[in-house]
């Protein structure tokens, strides 16, 4: 980066908001993905006019421009892959308006979600996605990845809630999208346009809510099943009901030792485990209850435990989200890492999706831990890899390709919540091929010097394992890291 761009973005937030030195960009190169690249240059602005201005000079240089939350990412979103200028938005983080009366609340990108609805709750409401990285992810990080968690079948995903937007776009230009109200006709639904993009289009500085109610009670219903595929049909067969949970977790053998291993918790030690949340109105959670725990038992639970108790509640809770760290301990040699990670399929097809991925581990030699919001489908499947090994990395994209092969086979996608950027450009390209020609068209008439997080979705090319932050391939230029060939997935058409 040139001498004068630096001098330049000092002017606009001062010489302590700005830094070049190697080891904040080694840090800020990083997200939760598997993915790094340095960048050259750290902003952190303060407020809306700066954001313009520092997008005014990138646009004006063709400097690129990655914005960046908590760097919770879990698909290399705000990994500067083409250098340029990481955007920190984390000093932006006021809650400047709660109205209760009438639905909505106004915040600043760096707010984080959990601080919002301590917020929130104390006047009886809340904004209940429930990304699992709630204690650390910010709103405008949530709007941009579309983010939801383990509610989403009952209370839907962040856009579903967002009533307006404040972007910076790639020219610098401040628009307002949207409205306050909870209804709105007019034009073109660009905030809905916003929610998902990645950072490709703008910079969304300021976001309106729509709130919740939230619910008077709630309880949990824990389900032990000797069969994975009995587990999964569970599921649908609450749905089918019909009852409307707040939640289910599904979480396999797999999953299941590994938080035993490495957190004691106790969970029982089966195929598969359902943790089954109902929540509104206290007679009908008692209802529900009853009915949960009948349907489990149809369906082929072996034992079955229901909890009132919000202590109860919160340590089945911390035990689902204790997998991710947990599971990098299943074995000496391997990490956890997010390869096919948060597909989703039709809710009847869970059954069939999580005995798939099983088989399709064994093929590979791969181990695989799979679990999930699975009451709307949504299911993760993190991969245990050998980090040095360049074997185990190409056995682990491979069984990535026929995972998400088996997924659009089933009528399912291949993000449900995390988003494409780089893990998962190569199969949203396959799903979407018919109009990944109208999105590049929308790309390039909003930022038509592709300064805004370039090189990601369908800019993408070649495998997914590039740009490792491990150490199998660091000494090798990206270009020659193992390409797709049957890595990749096979092309599919709805």
């Amino acid at each position: 980066m040139k001498k004068t761009v630096l001098e330049e973005l000092e002017k606009i937030v001062g010489k302590e908001n700005l830094s070049a030195k190697i080891a904040d960009l080694y840090v800020y190169g990083f997200d939760a993905s598997i993915h790094h690249k340095n960048a050259d240059a750290v902003v952190r602005p303060a407020n809306t006019q700066q954001v313009s201005e520092i997008v005014k000079l990138a646009n004006r240089t063709r400097t690129p421009v990655i914005p960046r939350g908590a760097g919770t990412a879990m698909c290399g979103h705000t990994v500067p892959l083409k250098g340029g200028i990481v955007l920190d938005l984390t000093r932006m983080n006021k809650i400047k308006e709660v109205r209760v009366e009438d639905l909505y609340c106004v915040v600043e990108p760096g707010v984080i979600y959990d601080k919002l609805n301590a917020v929130l709750g104390k006047k009886g409401f809340w904004f209940p996605t429930t990304p699992g990285s709630g204690e650390a992810c910010t709103i405008g990080g949530m709007v941009v990845t579309n983010a939801s968690g383990m509610r989403a079948i009952k209370y839907g995903a962040t856009r579903d809630y967002v009533l307006g937007l404040e972007v910076v776009m790639p020219t610098g230009e401040i628009i307002h999208t949207g409205t306050r109200t909870l209804k709105n006709s007019s034009g073109y639904q660009i905030d809905r346009l916003m929610v998902g993009s990645e950072g490709t289009l703008g910079v969304v500085t300021e976001i309106t809510l729509k709130l919740a109610f939230k619910p008077k009670a709630s309880a949990m219903t824990l389900a032990a099943f000797n069969s994975l595929f009995d587990a999964g049909k569970c599921v649908s067969n609450i749905i089918a009901r019909p009852l409307m949970p707040s939640a289910i977790e599904l979480m396999d053998s797999v999953c299941i030792k590994a938080v035993n291993k490495c957190m004691n918790v106790g969970l029982p030690d089966v195929a598969a485990i359902c943790m089954i949340e109902v929540d509104g109105h206290p007679v009908a959670v008692e209802e529900e209850l009853k009915i949960v725990e009948e349907i489990a038992k149809q369906s082929g639970a072996t034992f079955t435990e229901a909890s009132r108790d919000k202590k109860r509640i919160d340590y089945w809770t911390y035990a689902r989200k204790a997998i991710m760290p947990s599971l990098s301990r299943y074995g000496e040699k391997f990490v956890s890492v997010a390869l096919a990670d948060d597909m989703s399929v039709p809710i009847s097809k869970v059954p069939d999706a999580v005995v798939a991925f099983q088989k399709i581990a064994e093929e590979n030699g791969v181990v695989i831990g799979t679990y999930g919001h699975s009451a709307d489908g949504n299911l993760h499947t993190k991969m245990l890899v050998e980090p040095n090994s360049q074997d185990s990395w190409r056995r682990g994209e491979r069984a990535v390709g026929q995972i998400f092969d088996k997924v659009l086979e089933l009528g399912g996608t291949v993000t449900g919540e995390h988003g494409v950027s780089i893990t998962k450009a190569p199969y949203m390209k396959k799903e979407r091929a018919d109009s990944l020609e109208t999105m590049r068209r929308i790309k390039k008439a909003l930022d038509p010097k592709n300064i805004m997080n370039p090189g990601k979705i369908f800019d993408w090319e070649g495998s997914i394992i590039q740009y490792l932050r491990y150490p199998a391939f660091l000494e090798q230029d990206p270009g020659d890291a193992p390409q797709p060939s049957e890595c990749e997935p096979k092309a599919y058409s709805r």
